[in-house]
């Protein structure tokens, strides 16, 4: 059945349409006075008799159209909805004018699935008047074949309208971050806002008590660790990879946990009681790489990519030692005796001793490498190791050095005889031990003193490295070993057996940090390149 509905050229203005009236018989009589061409017959030839059994041609005319195919400007529809669609015959109207704001609309969101109601498509927007195909109530019969005409003659300005009409694509991670900021909003507790580069930042305010959580283990021996297994805090408000964690050292203010990050800042957090950020620090224009508590718990040392070492006091929020390094600073330790002498690494051939009270550097130990991954020390602090990045072949010759802390001078460094580099050291709390991170994804065992013996029995593996700063740490008891992995998991094992005794699956990026409370026998926290921190019991 060919279709009666009438197709009207939008985009053709000028085009003028005849003009037409009836006569007594009903018959359509053309009246424009536009010549006809020849063999062409008259359009009131083809006459619709509109019966009860619908709409038959008493006789048909040949009204072909080299530019269309459709029938004469007639098409069914209905007076009233509840009419059958071939009851009445009905002719076109006059095509009303919609005319287009030309002024781009303003997007609410990129969350819209579909264009605003005031969407303009950008077609539509130059052209200063568009006349839009006029619909008529829609009959069983104009439904069936609306697709079948679409198909066949396109609608370009629909078309186009379809395509202008497409919301712009949002990143997978911009929009993780923006459904993090907006939960971050909508929270009560709002973290409070870092200071810029530069500048003081607040005094912190420490509670002179303990925590209620921590005052009944402060009199008592630290118990045996338990392995946690749930999950307490989930700390967010990095906007980079947290490179390392650490607890205060002092047992009645352990419930301070301090965290470094990529985003240029480091964060001081409540993560026993509540999980708030207690203060956010921006002295640095550049990533900060490392920073650690001082031994008595009021200060923090910090340096970054920017070259800057400083020393905050966070009573007052001053601070109490600027310095410049000559080079990236990725590693720092206090000595464990002088708490006023700093160690200070990065991505230099050498290593400084600071000194606080003067603000020089008082020691230079160099070495035929290019970055210094981690420091450690020894005992008494007389002796202190370096891991580096230096590597060959079938040997790891200088990889791990040992130093003689007063005289500068080199002790070993045959120490690591594989081709890996160890991101990563930790000493062990009550035996003369120390474990090194390994990239080749397994954690080593040695001896704390000199020759520095590793072990051939003992070997923690499981857990993949990959290239990440990963680090790892011994229970306070030195019962259990934890370690973070590339691939997000945290893994514990049996420090005596070396069997694993736990696996969490913590964090959906590469996990970094790990470490145990000092003081609650069952508290870990874990960080991770996401830039998230939490507190597992």
């Amino acid at each position: 059945m060919a279709s009666l509905v009438a197709y009207d050229d939008s985009d053709s203005e000028a085009e003028t349409e005849p003009a037409v009236s009836f006569n007594d018989a009903g018959q359509v009589k053309d009246t424009s006075g536009v010549p006809k061409p020849p063999g062409q017959e008259d359009f009131s030839s083809g006459v619709l008799d509109v019966t009860k059994e619908g709409a038959q041609p008493s006789k048909h005319g040949s009204c072909e159209d080299s530019r269309s195919h459709c029938l004469p400007l007639a098409r069914l529809g209905r007076s009233d909805l509840g009419s059958c669609p071939s009851q009445r015959l009905q002719w076109p109207r006059k095509e009303p004018e919609v005319t287009f704001p030309t002024s781009r609309p303003s997007y609410s969101s990129l969350w819209t699935t579909h264009a605003p109601a005031s969407h303009t498509p950008l077609a539509a927007s130059h052209f200063k008047q568009v006349k839009l195909p006029w619909r008529s109530p829609k009959s069983s019969f104009h439904v069936q074949n609306e697709s079948e005409t679409t198909d066949k003659n396109g609608n370009s300005f629909q078309k186009k309208r379809c395509e202008d009409c497409v919301i712009p694509y949002t990143p997978k991670r911009l929009r993780q971050l923006q459904a993090v900021s907006t939960e971050t909003a909508k929270s009560k507790d709002v973290e409070p806002e870092g200071t810029p580069a530069g500048c003081a930042p607040a005094p912190l305010r420490v509670a002179p008590v303990a925590s209620d959580f921590i005052q009944p283990y402060l009199s008592s021996h630290y118990k045996e660790t338990t392995v946690p297994t749930k999950m307490l805090f989930y700390l967010r408000g990095h906007k980079g990879p947290v490179n390392s964690i650490q607890w205060c050292p002092v047992r009645s203010k352990s419930h301070m946990l301090l965290s470094t990050s990529m985003d240029k800042t480091f964060k001081v957090w409540n993560a026993v009681d509540s999980g708030r950020c207690l203060q956010t620090y921006s002295l640095h224009s550049e990533a900060v790489r490392a920073a650690r508590w001082s031994p008595c718990g009021r200060r923090i040392l910090s340096g970054g990519f920017d070259f800057a070492l400083h020393l905050t006091d966070l009573e007052t929020g001053t601070q109490l030692f600027t310095g410049k390094s000559d080079f990236r600073v990725t590693a720092l330790k206090f000595h464990p005796k002088d708490h006023s002498i700093f160690l200070c690494g990065g991505f230099s051939s050498e290593m400084k001793a600071w000194d606080i009270r003067t603000g020089k550097v008082v020691r230079r130990y160099k070495a035929t490498i290019q970055q210094t991954l981690d420091i450690l020390f020894l005992g008494e602090g007389c002796e202190f190791l370096s891991s580096t990045d230096a590597s060959t072949r079938d040997s790891a010759d200088r990889t791990i050095i040992a130093w003689d802390f007063r005289t500068s001078a080199r002790i070993s460094n045959q120490i690591y005889h594989e081709r890996y580099t160890c991101p990563s050291l930790a000493l062990h709390p009550k035996e003369p031990v120390f474990l090194a991170q390994s990239n080749g994804n397994y954690v080593a065992l040695f001896s704390a003193v000199w020759p520095y013996r590793m072990s051939r029995r003992r070997r923690y593996a499981g857990h993949k490295v990959e290239g990440y700063s990963v680090g790892c740490e011994c229970s306070p008891g030195g019962e259990l070993l934890v370690t973070g992995s590339a691939d997000g998991r945290v893994l514990i094992y049996t420090f005596r057996t070396a069997s694993r005794a736990c696996t969490l699956q913590g964090h959906a990026e590469a996990c970094l940090g790990t470490t145990f409370h000092p003081v609650l026998p069952s508290v870990l926290a874990t960080s991770s390149w996401g830039g998230e921190v939490k507190i597992w019991h």
